[in-house]
């Protein structure tokens, strides 16, 4: 495999020409998992890809989530079955529709190259993230840790074909582990019973730290986070976020607003990127930098499948804060005194109200649901044993 490479891919443009030729290169094996996958011009030039990688005898497997591709017709993949390529929705959704979602984005060609990020496959994230579409980050990689990538999509593929209730959020969870390689880690979450893993790996990072600089799309974060990120602005570190000013889920940016007025009195920074939606998912604490799909909120932290690289690569982390600066040049910056003395009492309701459904409702009638749905599987367990 060689020694560890990483290429950021600092625009969806950028990454998709990457990914686009790394499937036209392969020729063992293409694995390409995503939250959305949707039919559109983008959607087509990689079913193109993947249909030619096909056909070239290339073995080729793609995973999408069920919920996150609900309009994407089942017709679109004919040519790619009809090519020789497979095609599998994670959790498909029925009357029981389960909550736990595949929220990874990963493509795997030769078990040589492997990309990561927060990049969908739609045609809002293939811009530059400053004049046209959407902003995000992928990360290109070589090395030891891609023959790890590529066991996690082999589970989540054969996971995908089977029954996943919502139950699992009850059991304890198979699917949190760490991988460490040459310059870096891979971190892998799912739901279920037990340690919050990346909460706690991220906590032990912001327990120490004296920088801290964090991209998020969706800040949702739970109270441990949020209290060690203010714990280290209040002991003299540096605290910066970049927050969207503009989102594809308002009631997620305004759950996060709710959060400023603390977070700015203990003296964090706070950034709101301006011209155009902010997707991008990247965290930097001292002498590490995390990115993958995972947000700042809890279905990322306890109920999705997610996937983040943990990278200490020196040459990555200074090209990690390079593009940091990059985003923040484009944001303003949120004053603490204009901040509390403009909101107006239906602007304060409207994000309490927002932050209480996505951080206290949404998980609780997440978790009820699998109580619920474990309860009926045990009755009919019962009955049948009955007969």
């Amino acid at each position: 495999m060689g020694e560890a490479r990483f290429q950021w891919l600092r625009t969806g443009r950028d990454a998709f020409i990457a990914m686009l030729a790394a499937i036209d290169g392969a020729k063992l094996s293409v694995r390409m998992e995503t939250y959305i996958f949707a039919s559109g011009p983008l959607g087509e030039r990689f079913r193109t890809a993947l249909v030619a990688a096909a056909q070239r005898n290339v073995r080729v497997r793609v995973l999408i989530d069920a919920f996150g591709s609900l309009y994407l017709p089942d017709a679109f993949w004919t040519p790619l079955r009809q090519a020789g390529g497979e095609v599998r929705q994670f959790n498909p959704l029925g009357f029981r529709m389960a909550t736990s979602r595949d929220h990874r984005k990963l493509l795997i060609c030769d078990d040589e190259v492997a990309f990561v990020g927060g990049l969908n496959v739609t045609s809002e994230h293939d811009g530059d993230g400053v004049e046209s579409g959407w902003r995000d980050l992928a990360l290109r990689l070589q090395g030891p840790m891609v023959v790890e990538l590529a066991k996690s999509f082999e589970a989540m593929f054969v996971r995908a074909s089977m029954p996943h209730g919502p139950f699992a959020m009850l059991r304890r969870s198979s699917f949190r582990s760490d991988f460490m390689g040459e310059g870096g880690k891979i971190l892998l979450s799912g739901p279920g019973r037990g340690r919050a893993h990346l909460t706690w790996t991220i906590i032990g990072d912001l327990t120490r730290a004296r920088t801290v600089r964090i991209i998020a799309a969706y800040f949702l974060p739970p109270v441990r986070i949020r209290r060690a990120l203010a714990r280290a602005a209040r002991r003299g570190g540096s605290v910066e976020l970049i927050l969207p000013g503009r989102s594809d889920v308002p009631v997620a940016r305004l759950a996060g607003q709710n959060l400023y007025g603390r977070l700015l009195r203990a003296g964090v920074a706070i950034y709101e990127y301006e011209p155009q939606i902010m997707h991008t998912k990247l965290m930097i604490i001292d002498d590490a930098c995390y990115v993958g799909s995972a947000n700042l909120d809890p279905r990322s932290l306890s109920i999705n499948y997610e996937l983040l690289l943990r990278l200490t690569d020196a040459q990555a982390l200074a090209e990690a804060k390079e593009i940091f600066d990059d985003h923040r040049a484009h944001s303003r910056r949120v004053d603490r005194r204009a901040w509390m003395a403009g909101r107006t009492l239906w602007q304060r309701f409207k994000a309490k109200w927002a932050y209480f459904f996505l951080a206290r409702v949404d998980p609780f009638l997440t978790r009820y649901q699998a109580r619920r749905w474990l309860k009926t599987g045990v009755e009919s367990s019962r009955r049948e044993r009955q007969r």
